[in-house]
């Protein structure tokens, strides 16, 4: 598939290969629908490019590298030989932060998920993501002689 151009982003991570297929996200774009992406800085960058005009990039932080790691331990799925990889990794994807549009602080998951729906409800009312604005827009013109007519 990355060799057809069939994936948006693809990259290695922690041994694994992941990717995006292009035609799924792409119909689900045109269909004026939203697609959240879990990925890293790699795929990030490889997404923004493939998309300029139609992605929003969130990077989300832990409260605190104690934090993360003490998420990783009650996790209880890596050992930790797999933990410290995982955490001197992190510190490398950490120092990609400013390449995003908005940086959450996850403290409270809630809190953090709040917000998170406030940047993706702000990204869909840009007006170039809006599906069928236009065809709106125009019924008003249509209804009443031209939309920003002045009156006599």
């Amino acid at each position: 598939m990355v060799d057809h151009d069939e994936l948006l982003e693809w990259a290695h991570v922690f041994g694994r290969r992941y990717g995006t297929p292009r035609s799924a996200v792409e119909a689900a774009l045109r269909d004026g629908r939203d697609v959240l992406f879990d990925i890293d800085w790699q795929g990030w960058r490889q997404l923004r490019a493939a998309l300029p005009d139609d992605c929003v990039g969130v990077f989300v932080l832990p409260p605190s590298i104690e934090a993360l790691q003490g998420r990783l331990e009650a996790r209880a799925a890596d050992d930790a030989a797999e933990i410290a990889r995982r955490m001197a990794a992190a510190r490398g994807e950490i120092a990609h932060w400013q390449e995003f549009d908005h940086v959450l602080v996850n403290d409270r998951l809630d809190a953090c998920l709040g917000e998170l729906r406030s940047i993706l409800y702000a990204a869909r009312t840009v007006t170039r993501r809006q599906t069928g604005l236009a065809s709106l827009v125009q019924t008003f013109e249509a209804d009443s002689g031209g939309v920003g007519a002045t009156a006599p």
